[in-house]
């Protein structure tokens, strides 16, 4: 049974998550206004404007895109991994009875978009986005959810949150080891004795964040330069972090507070106007019947519900894993139609994967917005249609 303190906890944080979704639906439409209006000009000029400073020894001199894509986003890939690592230590993913449903739905989530998207462009140029329906997007998935209040059991919730965090955990595998470009080992040294560094703080207790954060902002620095694409030193930095099972405030639990609210409310926000900005031009609509088109939108709308619905049905079966609380098996499969929304971190790996075209980029973009947008308004038709019907039978019986 799941204890009171990360029931509070985890509600809170749903809590943030929701109003964060919200903030963000709001900023998608916004950004797809500016694009479309006479104010795009001066966006893009915004995005692309040069700010930072460079001397012989130093390079911080980059777009403002690039501070958005690399910098900020690092800040919310560090806000990922200290979810996955709460959640290993005293979480939904901290026993292996726990851990394994939501740890192979999110497999079966992963792999079987990414067949359904490979299966399409095989041969082609586009084969490189394979991992863009891969993902599902936290913020819009837990938003969605549980606006759906009463008509999803609680159990549900946390389910879908648990493979959110599995599922971001394996884009981030991806995104290190296939979309990173060629490696300076140098600076992967240097990054490695960071590392290092903060490895010992914490077997030494040191619990002060300055002494994690202040070498993690330099291991940035170190992965940015290496070619290994800089939001895993997010990733990295986390799980330095101490942490302890109990209810006192350790320093990983601290910082994720600190960061939860600006990374819902003004990171991720920033992230959807600057990269969202997409110009509806002619042949747009028949980009979604394009392999490209059929391999995100089909991706995230069939193969993350059957993938993650496949594989919690063998585990399940097979004795490995146990049913969520109050949960059938339509309800797995309504909640694997949200976690076909894969807004934020599909967007981030279609920018990785075309970043030599923007008219791919953008008809990956709004294949994107289509795929998420039906995901989640066919997996919440289906679980309000579930929920009545299991009124309906409740009051027939009474």
């Amino acid at each position: 049974m799941t204890n009171p303190i990360n029931l509070n906890s985890f509600r809170n944080f749903l809590k943030s998550e929701t109003s964060g979704g919200i903030i963000l639906i709001f900023c998608v439409i916004v950004s797809l206004i500016i694009a479309n209006s006479p104010l795009a000009t001066g966006f893009n000029g915004l995005l692309d404007k040069i700010i930072g400073f460079k001397t012989d020894n130093v390079d911080l001199e980059y777009s403002v895109a690039s501070w958005i894509n690399d910098g900020l986003m690092a800040i919310f890939f560090l806000l990922v991994g200290l979810e996955i690592k709460r959640e290993l230590v005293e979480g939904e993913l901290s026993s292996i009875k726990q851990a394994s449903l939501p740890i192979l739905a999110a497999l079966g989530g992963v792999i079987i978009p990414a067949l359904i998207y490979h299966s399409f462009n095989i041969g082609l140029e586009t084969d490189a986005g394979w991992a863009i329906p891969m993902a599902t997007d936290i913020a819009f998935a837990v938003a969605i959810i549980t606006m759906l209040g009463k008509n999803v059991p609680v159990s549900l919730k946390i389910f879908l949150a648990a493979l959110a965090i599995v599922d971001d955990l394996i884009a981030i595998l991806v995104i290190a080891t296939f979309y990173s470009s060629s490696l300076e080992y140098t600076y992967l040294l240097y990054a490695g004795g960071f590392v290092l560094l903060l490895i010992i703080f914490n077997r030494l207790g040191v619990k002060n964040l300055a002494f994690y954060l202040i070498p993690g902002a330099f291991i940035w620095y170190f992965i940015h330069h290496s070619g290994i694409h800089a939001t895993i030193a997010g990733v990295i930095t986390a799980f330095t972090l101490p942490t302890t099972p109990d209810a006192k405030e350790s320093p990983l639990e601290k910082l994720e507070h600190l960061l939860i609210n600006p990374v819902n409310f003004i990171i991720i926000p920033i992230f959807a106007l600057a990269n969202t900005n997409i110009t509806f031009e002619s042949g747009m609509v028949e980009g979604l019947f394009t392999p490209l088109g059929y391999g995100i939108i089909l991706g995230l709308l069939i193969g993350k519900p059957v993938g993650i619905f496949i594989a919690s049905w063998i585990a399940v079966k097979l004795g490995i894993s146990k049913m969520p609380d109050q949960a059938r098996w339509v309800h797995v499969l309504g909640v694997g139609m949200i976690a076909g929304i894969g807004f934020t971190m599909s967007i981030f790996i279609s920018l990785l994967s075309f970043s030599n075209s923007t008219h791919l980029m953008s008809e990956a973009k709004f294949s994107i917005l289509i795929g998420s947008l039906l995901s989640a308004i066919l997996g919440s038709l289906l679980l309000i249609i579930v929920a009545k019907k299991g009124k309906k039978i409740e009051e027939t019986t009474n």
